[in-house]
């Protein structure tokens, strides 16, 4: 558990932040940056916290936090707001990287069991403000580090480089921020997956197999979605009490300031929204793929079954004048006859080579892709007749 304590100097009317206690400064709230780990022990991390913010955690509210399954929520009481918001892991978190077997790139595996999002909690009041979140959150531990560099340099340089958060909503929607810009860098590998399956789909000459990998990258994909629709829920409810309670969570913020917040929560919405529209244009692609591969092989099978059919038609009478003359019959014309045998070989080539350029003339030989390009041209000429 680490603290920071915000304080505003009086002669520059700048933040600055310390990891002390000052009694010379006035101080504005408190952070109070906690892991998981620290919530094995609830009752003396409640009791901790109580001693430094002097707000009392819902015990309620500690298992929900300390529940790494529980979806995005949003609650409120007296004291305190309580958002919890599930990230997605992405590739910048290291630990879900693969090598795929496949492609050359670093790229997402999207199999079920994989499929991993990690908590980030907010405990939002006036005067603190209280974070517990998965240590492997890099983006979050990117932004504590920021922070920690900004207790080193001197207010000048450091309101320059990165605004110091005048208010715990306002450090909680920078967090927030991070986490969800992050966030965007999925939509690469996801977009490598889908074109992957694509090719494999649709390019490859073998016959495609892998139908249960293929639902696995499916259900990953409704698995990212119902989350952006969880997390888009809980900006909105945030953003919603933000409107109708700004003096409370806002602290020091000014009422005049709320449009400012409000737009923030806007852009953190639009990019969520951002990530489900573009999951759910990659589904769309899958289905799209689905649907032509299946197409193709209906294709594959008519045109065989055109073949079978063609052949058919070509040797069922050769077949019939065959069936005649094997008849045992002791009279049947021709049958003495030195030459029936070639007279009856030139009848059968010539009905073969007749019936070849009827089907011909018909367009019933020949590639599909030229039968439709010119039933196609037909069609325009016939419209064009009509029009003059």
């Amino acid at each position: 558990m680490q603290k920071y304590y915000f304080y505003m100097q009086e002669e520059s009317a700048q933040l600055i932040v310390s990891q002390q206690q000052r009694d010379d400064l006035q101080m504005v709230f408190v952070w109070i940056e906690s892991v998981l780990e620290d919530l094995k022990t609830p009752e003396q991390w409640q009791q901790q916290v109580h001693t430094d913010t002097r707000l009392w955690v819902n015990e309620y509210h500690i298992e929900d936090i300390s529940n790494i399954d529980h979806p995005s929520n949003f609650d409120t009481t007296q004291e305190y707001d309580l958002l919890i918001f599930r990230k997605l892991v992405t590739p910048d978190d290291g630990f879900m990287l693969k090598k795929d077997r496949f492609t050359s790139e670093k790229i997402l595996m999207f199999n079920p069991s994989e499929f991993l999002t990690t908590p980030i909690s907010f405990c939002i009041s006036p005067q603190a403000l209280i974070t517990i979140r998965d240590e492997r959150n890099l983006a979050a531990n990117q932004f504590v580090e920021r922070i920690r560099m900004l207790i080193h340099h001197h207010p000048q340089p450091q309101n320059k480089n990165i605004r110091v958060p005048n208010s715990p909503l306002d450090l909680t929607l920078k967090l927030l921020n991070v986490v969800i810009d992050r966030y965007l860098d999925i939509r690469l590998p996801l977009t490598q997956r889908v074109t992957f399956w694509q090719n494999e789909l649709l390019q490859s000459s073998a016959r495609f197999t892998r139908w249960q990998d293929l639902f696995q990258e499916n259900m990953a994909l409704q698995q990212i979605e119902y989350l952006c629709e969880e997390q888009i829920d809980v900006l909105q409810e945030l953003r919603d009490d933000i409107m109708e309670n700004q003096s409370q969570l806002g602290g020091e913020f000014a009422i005049e300031r709320q449009d400012i917040t409000l737009v923030r929560v806007h852009d953190l919405l639009s990019h969520v929204e951002r990530v489900q529209k573009h999951v759910t244009r990659l589904e769309s692609m899958i289905k799209t793929a689905i649907d032509l591969h299946f197409s193709a092989i209906s294709n594959q099978t008519n045109e065989n079954m055109r073949i079978l059919a063609i052949i058919t038609a070509i040797f069922s009478p050769l077949t019939l004048l065959t069936g005649i003359y094997g008849m045992n019959f002791e009279a049947i014309p021709g049958l003495r006859n030195p030459y029936g045998f070639w007279f009856m070989m030139v009848v059968m080539i010539v009905t073969t080579l007749i019936l070849m350029y009827i089907f011909r003339r018909k367009r019933l030989m020949g590639s599909s892709q030229s039968k439709i390009s010119d039933l196609l041209a037909q069609g325009q000429s016939l419209d064009l007749k009509k029009i003059k």
